[in-house]
């Protein structure tokens, strides 16, 4: 019963992103916060570091059952076959992230440093790191990324305080933009059909497929 447990939250995930319909009638189930870390190493960008919140609803039923000694938290040992099964889940979707220099698409190593939190607040953080294939000279112009599930059935979106960060060894003169998506785009329409006022004074979206590009003056 506990291997069912853990491997309930994405095995649903997976059935219904395979199902859901695409375009005006598909909505979110699942939602997902994100800050990223652009990656540095010797004057080259090698990839993303991710940490993904999941919603409240979505969080109590990945736990469900995973507290082995009922003390009512989850540690990282208790929540590590989830984040296991979260990171097998996601490697049939590219791990919902696509990087580009310039429009030539970039490939991804298999993610490496990954577990997972729960927190006071009662929410689930996934922490990842995706390794790119081949690093990119950070004077490279054109390098952008973008994190999305084209079914709609996860909706991402960008924590509203240090969403984008690059690392402390990133060169001088480099910065992130947040580039939203044209306003006649489908994830423009559905995000705005379907968001809405919560009860508690915030709001909700389907988030959209927002690109982050990194550009560096030139020294």
């Amino acid at each position: 019963m506990r291997a069912l447990n853990t491997t309930l939250a994405f095995a649903l995930a997976s059935f219904a992103i395979c199902a859901a319909p695409h375009g005006v009638e598909a909505h979110p189930h699942v939602w997902v916060t994100m800050k990223e870390t652009v990656l540095y190493d010797k004057g080259a960008i090698t990839g993303l570091q991710q940490a993904w919140t999941f919603d409240e609803m979505y969080t109590q039923t990945a736990i469900e059952g995973l507290d082995k000694n009922g003390d009512g938290k989850y540690d990282r040992e208790e929540l590590k076959e989830l984040a296991q099964v979260n990171i097998d889940g996601l490697k049939e979707f590219d791990y919902f992230t696509y990087a580009k220099l310039g429009q030539t698409p970039l490939k991804f190593k298999p993610p490496v440093d990954y577990w997972l939190e729960y927190t006071d607040k009662g929410i689930l953080t996934l922490y990842f790191t995706l390794p790119l294939e081949a690093p990119v000279p950070a004077d490279a112009h054109g390098f952008n990324f973008s994190v999305f599930d084209s079914s709609f059935f996860i909706a991402f979106d960008f924590a509203e305080a240090d969403a984008i960060k690059l690392s402390s060894n990133a060169p001088a003169g480099c910065k992130p933009s947040i580039n939203e998506p044209p306003e006649d785009s489908q994830e423009k329409q559905l995000s705005e059909a379907f968001g809405g006022a919560m009860s508690d004074g915030g709001t909700v979206s389907i988030g959209s497929t927002r690109t982050v590009a990194i550009e560096c003056s030139k020294s």
